[in-house]
């Protein structure tokens, strides 16, 4: 891997189409993002890939899609009504609002505590200054949820939130798996889907956005077996980063101290990433315990006990989360798959071609010869069938299309050309080594 800079990333997504930024055309919206053609195609070859490897080739982790927006009971339940808040600091001069743990790290400032006594204390101590150089506030608690309303009129509205992880709409559902599956302990639901944060400060590219997509599983066992079920996943989290090519040498664990840790946690596990902008979060593993069933159980008045199929015993199993965010997980891929080749000239992206957008690139070797083109069509409709991921290229000269597709991560080139027409090869052209062989497209 070559070392990249953020800006290197977003310059090659918005001019490739990977990412653009939302609302763009109206200067932008802070914090949102849009996938672009090939971006929703590495997306899906990435989800498809985790849903495959959790849920269909395994018999114990049942999917589940659940609403975006939920009733507030749900919120009130977890807890995040009340916990999940930021502490927020504002400029005294211009208004502007920063997230103060921020500000404090940015600063190279040790947090050893999170509340708002001890976080304004720091601010004071360091004479901590907002970035344009003016006084700041002291720390409020900010709740991070969307707010919305439910209703044909304003007097009749039902408050709602549009849901800050995906977790919550598991665990509502928890009953309703079980009643319909009838699964043996231990078992998993699995759910990829979006979820909402009204972040302060939204910043380092997708990393820390206000709409983001979660494939998270909720496992569930007896409180014995958590330990094991826990080694489990943190090994298995391993195992997910090389079927996808996410070099181990990046990724270290961060054993999250209590103080740090989400008000369900029991104990949590963070695989950081070497980003561009520094150590940051890419998964996490935490052991929620009982804690959501028990919560929901109590407020909904509805019994969600385990029912053991043997000894007919009731009891809330515990559970163990592995979070993984998609976005974060994109950008780490087109980091690490980043490739300077000076020799040669060219930049390209050495993505595996279970991820890459495309698959394979088929073009003519001249775009005015119809029958090259012909030919070429008819060997693209071969293997759009076989791959279906296969992008046709007839713009400019060769050696361009060569270079835009290495830009893109394409594993392979295909050209037909003068012989192609004689012997029914094909030149295909790989990306990593720019080696070129003669093959049937049967062989492709």
């Amino acid at each position: 891997m070559d070392r990249v800079s953020l800006d290197d990333l977003v310059s090659l997504c918005k001019r490739r189409g990977f990412l653009y930024q939302g609302s763009e055309i109206y200067g932008g919206l802070s914090g949102t993002w849009d996938f672009g053609p090939l971006g929703i195609q590495l997306k899906r070859n990435l989800t498809d890939l985790w849903w495959r490897m959790f849920v269909e080739q395994r018999p114990d982790i049942y999917g589940l899609e659940s609403s975006i927006i939920m009733n507030s009971q749900v919120w009130k339940a977890s807890g995040h009504l009340d916990g999940f808040v930021d502490l927020v600091v504002e400029d005294t001069a211009t208004k502007q609002r920063y997230r103060a743990d921020h500000l404090l790290e940015e600063q190279g400032i040790e947090i050893d505590d999170f509340s708002p006594e001890r976080i304004g204390q720091l601010i004071e101590e360091n004479g901590l200054k907002s970035p344009a150089g003016n006084p700041l506030s002291t720390p409020q608690r900010f709740n991070m949820m969307f707010k919305t309303q439910i209703g044909a009129s304003d007097t009749q509205a039902q408050d709602a939130y549009l849901r800050p992880e995906t977790a919550q709409g598991i665990f509502v559902n928890f009953k309703n798996v079980v009643d319909s599956c009838q699964p043996d302990l231990p078992f998993g639901i699995a759910q990829i889907g979006k979820s909402f944060r009204n972040e302060i400060s939204p910043r380092d590219f997708v990393f820390r956005a206000r709409e983001f997509e979660q494939m998270e599983i909720e496992y569930f066992c007896r409180l014995e077996d958590w330990q094991e079920v826990f080694e489990d996943f943190r090994l298995k989290t391993y195992d997910w980063l090389e079927l996808i090519g996410l070099p181990r040498a990046l990724v270290s664990e961060l054993e999250v101290p209590e103080s740090e840790r989400a008000h369900y946690s029991q104990r949590t596990v963070d695989f950081m990433f070497e980003f561009p902008f520094g150590k940051k979060e890419l998964y996490g593993l935490a052991y929620r315990g009982d804690y959501d069933l028990k919560q929901h159980q109590r407020l909904s008045g509805k019994s969600l006990e385990y029912v053991d199929k043997r000894t007919q015993a009731k009891f809330l199993p515990v559970c163990i989360e592995p979070s993984f965010g998609v976005e974060r997980t994109i950008l780490a891929l087109l980091q690490s798959a980043w490739r300077e080749d000076t020799g040669n000239k060219r930049t390209y992206l050495a993505l595996k071609p279970e991820i890459a957008p495309y698959r394979y690139a088929v073009s003519p070797l001249v775009a005015n010869k119809p029958e090259l083109v012909g030919k070429a069509r008819e060997i693209f409709r071969i293997l759009q069938a076989k791959y279906g991921r296969v992008v046709w290229d007839d713009h400019s000269n060769i050696g361009k299309r060569y270079r835009r597709q290495d830009e893109i991560g394409t594993p392979w080139c295909v050209t037909v050309d003068f012989q192609t027409l004689e012997d029914g090869t094909v030149t295909r052209r790989e990306r990593d080594t720019l080696e070129q062989s003669r093959q049937a497209v049967a062989d492709l």
